[in-house]
């Protein structure tokens, strides 16, 4: 029988010369600290018969509205920038029928046409469950999101986002948001309803405030690195049963590390 791995941290403390040693600035990670990219989770979907039908004429429209190639079908189709980058668009629709739907958009190094509206993701809601943006630092982040997203990502994307427009993604099992700023007055603003996350990464954003008296208690892994959070670790972290990965360093962090952290078995 296999012994039950325990979680391994890191404690880097920074001192500053008119700070006495008694109250260190402190940074927590996990070691090796890893890499994890957020599965999205898409709603299960009955079985079609046809895997060739035409995407639906609305959500077609939506295509158009973007700029994006529709060609004949945009499922499954990437459209290049050009031959020596990756896809500037990547499309995954269902196999339904008479109409296909689409479920997953992803955008990478996106052009200087792109323009992303609110009533284009509209027409593509309710069955888009998973939106993504790379490398898109010029183009202007939709005022609203829909919320039929189970997975959102902005990796070097957009000029801010508001954390009051992701908020309103209640139904996220996994964000990602990484080098774009965010605007909020606290974590909790934006985690408040999202009751079935999973996978929080919310990284280099200038993100200030606390660290929230508690968590959702699905939440598996929590990165909140390289931001400006300040004041204690609390204690309510430590209930949380399946996490599996803890990331609060270069950060603002004072205080003592609850003991339990580190010290209690983990689900894996």
């Amino acid at each position: 029988m296999s012994s039950t791995p325990r979680l391994s941290l890191y404690f880097r403390y920074r001192y500053s010369s008119s700070q006495p040693l008694s109250t260190p600035l402190l940074s927590l990670s996990p070691t090796p600290s890893p890499t994890i990219s957020p599965v999205p989770r898409t709603s299960p979907t009955p079985p079609r018969t046809s895997s060739t039908s035409p995407l639906d004429p609305k959500q077609l429209k939506a295509f158009e509205s973007l700029n994006i190639p529709t060609l004949k079908n945009p499922c499954d189709h990437h459209h290049p920038s050009s031959s020596k980058k990756p896809p500037t668009t990547v499309v995954t629709c269902d196999t339904g029928s008479p109409f296909r739907l689409v479920t997953s958009l992803s955008f990478t190094n996106c052009s200087s046409d792109l323009s992303i509206s609110s009533t284009a993701l509209k027409a593509l809601s309710p069955s888009l469950t998973s939106l993504s943006f790379h490398n898109c630092p010029s183009l202007s982040a939709p005022p609203h999101l829909p919320d039929s997203l189970h997975s959102f990502s902005a990796v070097s994307s957009f000029p801010r986002l508001s954390g009051l427009s992701l908020a309103r993604l209640v139904n996220l099992t996994d964000i990602t948001v990484s080098s774009v700023p965010v605007s909020t007055s606290g974590l909790f603003v934006i985690l408040g309803n999202m009751h079935d996350i999973v996978s929080l990464t919310i990284s280099h954003a200038n993100l200030s405030g606390n660290i929230p008296k508690s968590f959702h208690s699905n939440l598996t892994f929590i990165d909140l690195s390289d931001n400006l959070i300040k004041g204690p670790i609390p204690t309510s972290i430590t209930l949380l049963s399946s996490l599996k990965a803890l990331n609060l360093s270069s950060n603002l962090i004072s205080g003592e590390i609850p003991d339990s952290i580190g010290s209690r078995k983990l689900n894996v």
